[in-house]
């Protein structure tokens, strides 16, 4: 089959088995045939100029123009440790307690979950309504009710 392809090089018409530049000697080459190389170190592109080996080139640049810093390679991801006593989980992020800004791991980031101790600032809605259910089942277990007897619920704004 020839399937008539154009050499984005130099412009001319080749069939399949020729198409790539070296197998016909392309005289344009140059022009799109470039690599640029990569430092290992800081992954830093390395420009190489026509007629150098890319090798010396990359070599050099490690020895006097690399940004490369061995003490960041040391950084820890998980930095931001549980407050929970007895709980030694790392996080990424900074999961502080809205109640009393302790930094807390997933597990233990809700203030039930950390006996928090903190502000007696007023619950959100969602919060008043999550503490309702929860006492409302640990009652039901017990046998009591979890809702006063006139049927009214307060809650702190």
């Amino acid at each position: 089959d020839f399937l008539p392809l154009k050499c984005d090089a130099c412009g001319e018409v080749f069939c399949k088995d020729h198409i790539r530049y070296d197998d016909h000697t392309c005289s344009s080459a140059y022009k799109k045939n470039v690599q640029v190389p990569v430092c290992p170190l800081c992954n830093a592109p390395i420009p190489v100029q026509k007629g150098e080996i890319p090798d010396i080139v990359v070599g050099a640049h490690m020895d006097t123009d690399c940004k490369y810093n061995p003490a960041q390679q040391k950084q820890r991801i998980f930095t931001n440790k549980c407050l929970k006593p007895g709980c030694k989980r790392k996080e990424m992020m900074k999961v502080l307690c809205e109640q009393c800004g302790g930094n807390f791991c997933i597990k233990h980031r809700h203030p039930l979950d950390h006996d928090c101790k903190g502000s007696n600032r007023p619950t959100s809605k969602a919060g008043y309504a999550a503490l309702v259910r929860g006492s409302q089942a640990a009652f039901e277990s017990t046998g009591a009710s979890g809702v006063p007897s006139n049927g009214s619920l307060q809650h702190n704004r």
